[in-house]
């Protein structure tokens, strides 16, 4: 018999599952496990030492989601939310669940600019701001655009009389109109768009990925049931809720599980964290890796009892393998888990499993999740490559996002007409399906586990009335991964920009982590001989730069 060769296996997988898709809406996803769990701790907010059970946190969400429906806030309007982590944050994210209100994530680190036109791309209605937080004042910002921003009728502050009339007017109505509640909520499918998340974009300007009920609660659901979560679980959530990696794999893991939401603080800070599992008991602590390095590295880390963990969830950016073994060594998260995703995904595509290996955890992310598909195509052919070569890494399914809001034509970029969402990154698939990310197929920067296009910065810094010309790279960097580098070509007769020069220019109207930390005045910039930037090349001198 002669020999036949034997195809390569493709770089694809898809994750079969025993458990379904959910078919629920957020609203009613919820309100199946307040039935199921009522007694049981739902949120408990350390900073201002609040707790609410199942039973409390729904009456609250219920009061919360009337109040908005007196104030004019229907299915598909627009709720802007700018604040840190809070317990009100919460009490939005399911109140305009309920109502089929779609809520807006606004980035804390949010100067006027980016406000101004997150507001008025979205078209939002109502605005829910905290007054302030740190050395941001929002209040100030908030009135400086409000002028410029047409659709934006409502501005409620936490803490503040509006917010309290608009929660009072709902619980006043809790027990005359609690079918005006029932009746929104019923006129809602999963399909619909809840949730605009902002991601940084190559054109200037963050494009907001769409997601419906549909692609977030299954998204929370299933990371959550690859961590094994039951109703006694408690999740310690220092990541930001603006991100889907706080309102998603934190907040609807836990509400579709029965599982409690403790949030340590209203941002990251390692000790504030590492009390909250300890003094809360946590099962399961998140954060990016330098997150992680954080904690390990507090002056009083042997003082508190971690005993209580379990796993948890590191993302973001890739874990070295020392911090992985302390993590599961020194703070007994023997189940931790990597995940890989984008926000256009729900966010979760890939995830290590509570048995893999330490080597399937720091040189991988993971497998395909649940009821997913992924693959690695060549960018140039679109075919998909052979196990173990690289190409680009695709991901189709329930996650996949609906759209970025109002932008068709970059929606088409994205996602193909398969419905393959095209992540931009390089990958590698083993034999066994785990996926290796190798690199970015554009020039994303990752910072401390933000998403940044050095594009956005480049043309806000045009602005610069001394800068003729500027191009942004990732350099490395111990702490946040990589650090952002301005190359700057001044205007003739200019003074040249140094580091702090241009920091003072960008503080107040760039978020801090956008603001380059090294700059390098050039008369010219490596260019290809058809005109093009080499931003390869610019990178590969700048690491020699900040080197010497």
């Amino acid at each position: 018999m002669t020999g036949i060769a034997t195809p390569e296996l493709p770089s694809y997988a898809s994750g079969a599952w025993e458990v379904p898709l959910l078919g629920d809406t957020i609203g009613d996803n919820f309100d199946r496990t307040v039935a199921r769990h009522g007694d049981r701790d739902a949120l408990v907010d350390r900073p201002t030492g609040r707790r609410w059970t199942y039973t409390e946190l729904a009456a609250e969400v219920d009061a919360l989601a009337l109040g908005l429906l007196h104030a004019g806030i229907g299915k598909g309007d627009r709720v802007g939310i700018w604040a840190p982590n809070c317990a009100e944050w919460v009490l939005v994210q399911y109140a305009t669940a309920k109502i089929g209100a779609i809520l807006v994530n606004i980035n804390p680190a949010y100067r006027s600019h980016e406000l101004q036109y997150v507001l008025t791309q979205a078209g939002i209605r109502m605005l829910v701001a905290a007054p302030s937080f740190k050395t941001s004042d929002y209040a100030a910002m908030i009135a400086e655009v409000r002028g410029d921003c047409p659709d934006l009728e409502q501005v409620v502050l936490l803490g503040l009389p509006e917010w309290n009339d608009l929660v009072e007017t709902g619980r006043n109505a809790l027990s005359t109109d609690r079918t005006r509640l029932a009746a929104a909520q019923a006129d809602l499918s999963p399909d619909d768009p809840i949730n605009i998340q902002y991601t940084s974009g190559t054109t200037g300007f963050p494009k907001g990925a769409t997601l419906s009920h549909h692609n977030i609660l299954n998204n929370g659901f299933f990371v959550g049931e690859l961590c094994h979560y039951t109703e006694q679980d408690k999740v310690c959530i220092p990541v930001p809720f603006y991100h889907c990696f706080g309102m998603v794999m934190g907040n609807l893991a836990c509400t579709s599980h029965g599982a409690t939401m403790v949030i340590p603080g209203p941002s990251f800070e390692p000790a504030q964290t590492l009390a909250a599992v300890a003094e809360e008991r946590c099962t399961s602590l998140y954060g990016v890796p330098t997150m992680f390095i954080a904690e390990l590295a507090d002056p009083g880390f042997e003082g508190y009892d971690l005993s209580s963990l379990r796993t948890g969830i590191m993302a973001g950016s890739p874990c070295p393998v020392e911090v992985m073994k302390q993590v599961i060594d020194r703070m007994g998260m023997t189940e931790v888990s990597i995940c890989y995703g984008m926000t256009e995904t729900s966010p979760v595509s890939l995830q290590t499993r509570s048995d893999d290996s330490i080597v399937q955890r720091t040189a991988t992310v993971g497998r395909v999740g649940p009821h997913l598909e992924v693959k690695v195509v060549d960018p140039s052919t679109g075919l998909t490559v052979p196990r173990g070569e690289p190409g680009e890494l695709c991901t189709r399914g329930y996650s996949v996002m609906l759209g970025y809001w109002n932008q068709p034509d970059k929606t088409a970029e994205a996602i193909d007409a398969a419905r393959w969402m095209h992540t931009g990154d390089i990958g590698v698939m083993d034999a066994d399906g785990y996926v290796s990310v190798t690199g970015r197929i554009k020039d994303m920067v990752i910072r401390g586990g933000e998403n940044i296009y050095p594009r956005e910065i480049e043309e806000f810094l045009y602005t610069h009335p001394d800068i003729l010309d500027a191009q942004v790279v990732g350099v490395p960097d111990e702490k946040y991964g990589e650090e952002l580098m301005v190359w700057i070509k001044m205007r003739e007769g200019a003074e040249p920009l140094d580091a702090d020069s241009l920091r003072e220019y960008c503080t107040g109207k760039l978020a801090h982590y956008k603001i380059p930390r090294y700059v390098h005045v050039v008369d010219e910039f490596p260019m290809t001989v058809t005109g093009k930037i080499r931003k390869v090349e610019m990178r590969e001198l700048s690491v020699d730069l900040i080197g010497r």
